[in-house]
C-alpha cells in the first residue's frame, strides 16, 4: 500500500517551497490572484514575519503542497490512499479530485482567516501520556475546558482552550512530573472554541461543488475515508474536533498488515516521524 501525507501548520518555513514555484507559473499566477499578494515572496522571503501567523500560513502551505504533488505525480504513479494533518488535508483532497487548484486555496484562505479571527486561547502538548491518561489528567484537576485536539502519535495528546487554563495544566504537569510543551499558535484550534468558526466556514463550503474523492483521502475527523456527499461535513467537523492522526495511521497499518509505505510531501519530516511511532507501537512484542 502506498500512501501519501500532507503536513498541517507548525511545519511552514521560510524558504519552503523553492523551485517548485518556478516549475508551475500559471498556478503560482493563479494563487497571487485569490491571495491578494506574492506567496512566491510570501514563503520565500517572508518579509513581514507573517507565515507563522494561521492566515498566511495555511494558504501558503497549501500552495506548497499541491505544488509538491504535481512534480510527484509526473513520476509516480497514483497512491492507494491519501492523507492530511489538519490543514494538510486540503491537499490530500486537491490530489484526490475533489476541488481544482484555486477552489481549494480559496476554502483554505477563509479557513484560516476564520480560525485567526476566533475564539481566543491556545494550545499544549502532553508528552509520555497516553489518551487514557490525559483525560484522568484533566478531569481530575478541574481542567475539563480544555479539548483534546491532536491526537499524533503514543505519548503525544495536544490540548486546546482558553489561556487561563492552559496556563494550569503547565502547573498541573509540572506538579505530576509530565512534560508540558506550549505550542505556538493564535488560538484553540480543534476544539470546542472554533463553533464560530466552523459555521462560517459551512456557509463557504455551501458555495462550493465538492466532487467525490478519485482516491481514498482518509478525514482526520473520523479517521476513515471521506465519503462521497460528506466531505463538506467532515470539514467542518474537523474544525471544532480533535485530529485523529494516530487512529487513522493505526488503521491503516491494520489493514495493510503493517506493510505499507508513507511518503510525506511538503516542509518537514513531522508526519514521517509520527508514523514511524505509532508504527513501532502497533509492532512492538507483547
Amino acid at each position: 500500500m502506498q500512501v501519501i501525507g500532507f503536513p498541517g501548520q507548525g511545519a511552514q518555513s521560510k524558504g519552503m517551497g523553492g523551485e517548485l514555484f518556478a516549475e508551475y507559473p500559471e498556478l503560482v499566477a493563479q494563487a497571487d490572484e485569490v491571495l491578494g499578494y506574492s506567496i512566491e515572496r510570501r514563503c520565500l522571503d517572508d518579509p513581514r514575519g507573517e507565515l507563522r501567523g494561521t492566515r498566511f500560513a495555511q494558504p501558503a502551505l497549501y500552495v506548497v503542497e499541491a505544488l509538491a504533488w504535481l512534480r510527484h505525480r509526473q513520476d509516480h504513479p497514483e497512491p492507494d490512499v491519501l492523507m492530511g494533518h489538519s490543514v494538510g488535508e486540503y491537499a490530500a483532497l486537491f490530489a484526490a479530485g475533489v476541488f481544482d487548484f484555486a477552489t481549494g486555496l480559496r476554502l483554505v484562505r477563509r479557513r484560516g482567516e476564520l480560525m485567526a479571527d476566533g475564539t481566543p486561547g491556545t494550545m499544549a502538548a502532553l508528552l509520555g501520556l497516553d489518551l487514557p491518561d490525559v483525560r484522568d489528567l484533566l478531569n481530575g484537576n478541574d481542567l475539563t475546558e480544555l479539548d483534546v485536539a491532536l491526537h499524533n502519535a503514543p505519548g503525544q495528546v495536544a490540548l486546546a482552550g482558553p489561556e487561563d487554563v492552559v496556563d494550569r495544566l503547565v502547573d498541573v504537569a509540572a506538579e505530576a512530573d509530565v512534560k508540558c510543551v506550549r505550542l505556538n499558535v493564535s488560538g484553540p484550534f480543534h476544539s470546542r472554541y472554533m463553533r464560530q468558526a466552523a459555521q462560517g466556514f459551512a456557509a463557504e463550503l455551501a458555495r462550493v461543488e465538492l466532487a467525490a474523492p478519485r482516491v481514498p483521502v482518509v478525514a482526520n475527523a473520523t479517521a476513515r475515508p471521506h465519503e462521497p456527499g460528506r466531505v463538506a461535513d467532515a470539514l467542518v467537523a474537523q474544525i471544532t474536533e480533535p485530529v485523529l492522526w494516530r487512529e487513522s495511521v493505526e488503521r491503516l497499518l491494520d489493514e495493510a498488515g503493517c506493510e505499507f509505505t508513507f511518503t510525506e510531501l511538503g516542509p518537514g519530516t513531522t508526519l514521517t516521524g509520527m508514523v514511524q511511532r505509532i508504527r513501532r507501537s502497533v509492532t512492538a512484542p507483547l
